[in-house]
């Protein structure tokens, strides 16, 4: 049904937030299952997934996962997180579009001095909290959201310092409003995303190119272990597994659970990359391709 995004600089409320977020949508006459999904729901710890960029990419690609395997019309997302580039919350606009549900922003906004004496107030009570060179660098390089823009629109901003963060705040308030008033053609100020045809296209062509990379895979998988049978001990040549694709050349005999794990790696970093670059194969051959690229590479010998 929707898709909240909180976003704030570190140690700014959201986290409180969110929680009062979905106990009062809980008490009202919301219908739809709440459920918010953060950092601590995959056990990663703060620090460490701040680190560095690759580390924080891959945050940020497995909340965008969850969320887009979980968006519906049935529940409603709560998104906890720093979400603090403007390109990272339009992804998560986009999820929200191509599902065809409503869609809003809740800004803890916070003074950069108030958030960096609650981060050293955490740390005192031994709460988790950043380290002094990570929230440097991560209050440096957010960026504030605008109303102006689609992905940050519409905004609700909550003053969490000024106000304090309750159920009964006017900005969680405002929210639940939003997200449980109903959507006619007299209400204006409800927008439900409207999916279009490249989102869906999108979406399809995704999933097809999961299928035919698992497809793929498999038969490559298959080719090698009957080839290895039949050599029965003797060397092994090269194998070959269709006309215009590379052989694959191995000079030792690979057991099948070695090379499942090849395979379940090979996709998973397929998966990584199509996160930020381009896309998966979407045909088998191209799959074949790669993969037979990669074992080539990771056994040593190129084909």
């Amino acid at each position: 049904m929707a898709l909240v995004v909180i976003c704030g600089q570190p140690c700014s409320g959201k986290s409180t937030a969110a929680k009062c977020l979905a106990e009062a949508l809980n008490e009202s006459e919301c219908k739809q299952t709440v459920r918010i999904i953060d950092e601590t729901s995959f056990h990663l710890d703060r620090n460490q997934s701040y680190a560095n960029m690759p580390s924080e990419k891959n945050l940020r690609g497995v909340l965008r996962s969850e969320v887009d395997r979980s968006v519906s019309k049935d529940n409603i997302i709560i998104v906890d997180s720093l979400n603090s580039i403007k390109g990272y919350r339009y992804e998560l606009w986009c999820l929200a579009r191509a599902a065809g549900i409503r869609y809003c922003v809740l800004y803890c906004d916070v003074g950069e001095s108030q958030c960096r004496k609650w981060n050293e107030e955490r740390r005192e009570k031994g709460k988790a909290a950043y380290n002094d060179m990570i929230f440097e660098d991560l209050v440096r390089r957010f960026e504030k959201p605008d109303r102006r823009n689609r992905w940050d629109s519409p905004l609700f901003e909550l003053w969490a310092y000024n106000d304090g963060v309750e159920r009964s705040s006017i900005a969680i308030v405002d929210v639940v409003l939003y997200l449980t008033k109903k959507a006619d053609s007299k209400s204006r100020d409800v927008k439900i995303l409207q999916p279009t045809i490249a989102t869906q296209n999108t979406r399809f062509s995704e999933a097809n190119s999961l299928y035919e990379m698992d497809r793929a895979t498999q038969e490559v998988i298959n080719a090698i272990v009957e080839a290895q049978s039949q050599s029965i001990g003797g060397p092994l040549a090269s194998i070959s597994i269709g006309q215009g694709l590379p052989n694959i050349d191995i000079s030792r005999l690979v057991g099948l659970p070695e090379l499942r794990r090849l395979r379940r790696t090979f996709i998973k970093l397929t998966g990584q990359t199509s996160l930020s670059g381009r896309p998966p194969p979407s045909d088998s051959n191209s799959a074949k391709r790669m993969f037979v690229d990669y074992l080539n590479r990771e056994l040593g010998t190129i084909a």
